[in-house]
């Protein structure tokens, strides 16, 4: 008995190890499509926010975007603000208090993602920020705008495969009505405290997005550039469902592991149900079963035998 535990107490342990181990494969999978999944949510509301508004309110915030992008070109002096600035800089263009200022789109990576106001740990442990004391992502002439985004970890993509985008490549930036259309121009590795070519340059229209390389290592900074182009004839459209990671994907991603999983569960309780006998148990079964065999062959023997006596006394009778 204490052996049928023992067997019984691995079996239990293996089933939750297996268990956890499905867990860990699936998480980024799952973790990555939900975070995709809230993200062109966050993009839809933000587009039905700006549907609402008026022509006039819109223009309103752009014109005080660009004056915010002037007064930055004409300072020029880094990435560092004082209170007042700070203040200042949060309530441009956050049209629903969420602190969302627009959205971008990198087609060739499927990347559809929110921007948020600064570029804090909590922000961009989830979601993609704008760097303060950079221009506004609303363009314009000698404008600089700054983008940060994590790539690498498990819970979404982010900005993972940003290091794929090769110079020609298109990206775009969405702010209320607006969007601006940016072709990859330069693509550089530096340190993290290096900052040349991060300024504005005057005359140009710049967007650089910025994320941390090697993958996993994180020692750099992988900066690729955007310079202000026309925009395409045809725009994309945003649906606010999660297309850019493909339902079937998740799908197979949890099926697969979870088949396989439930198999060795079955297989494992069919074992529990009907455990297998030791090599003492098979012969203790053989034994008596041959012992209720020689016990029928007596029973029969008798049987017959006492039939053959009362065949024989009633000859002796007749």
């Amino acid at each position: 008995m204490k052996k049928i535990l023992e067997k019984r107490a691995v079996k239990i342990v293996l089933i939750v190890m297996m268990l956890a181990g499905l867990c860990l494969i699936l998480y980024p999978t799952v973790s990555d499509w939900w975070n995709t999944f809230h993200q062109t949510r966050v993009i839809a509301s933000y587009v039905e926010n700006v549907e609402g508004m008026t022509e006039e309110e819109s223009e309103k915030l752009l014109e005080e975007a660009y004056a915010y992008n002037e007064k930055l070109a004409e300072k020029n002096s880094g990435f560092i603000l004082s209170e007042q600035e700070e203040e200042e800089y949060n309530g441009l263009l956050d049209i629903s208090g969420t602190g969302v200022m627009g959205y971008i789109q990198i087609p060739s990576i499927g990347v559809n993602l929110p921007v948020h106001h600064g570029a804090e740990a909590d922000i961009l442990q989830k979601a993609i920020g704008h760097i303060p004391g950079s221009s506004l992502p609303v363009g314009g002439e000698s404008s600089h705008c700054l983008i940060s985004g994590h790539r690498g970890l498990p819970s979404a993509k982010l900005f993972s495969d940003l290091d794929r985008l090769e110079e020609g490549d298109i990206f775009t930036l969405t702010v209320l009505n607006q969007t601006a259309t940016y072709q990859v121009d330069e693509i550089r590795v530096v340190l993290p405290e290096e900052q040349n070519g991060l300024g504005v340059t005057d005359g140009e229209d710049y967007c650089t997005l910025i994320t941390c390389t090697p993958y996993g290592v994180n020692s750099h900074r992988l900066l690729v550039r955007g310079k202000r182009i026309q925009n395409l004839s045809e725009e994309q459209e945003i649906k606010a469902e999660a297309v850019k990671y493909p339902l079937y994907r998740v799908v197979l991603a949890v099926a697969v592991p979870l088949a396989i999983l439930m198999f060795f569960v079955v297989f494992l309780y069919q074992k529990m149900k009907h455990p297998k006998k030791s090599t003492e148990e098979i012969l203790e079964v053989i034994r008596r079963k041959g012992q209720e065999e020689g016990k029928e062959d007596g029973d029969i023997k008798r049987t017959g035998k006492n039939k053959e006596n009362k065949d024989i006394k009633e000859d002796d009778r007749s």
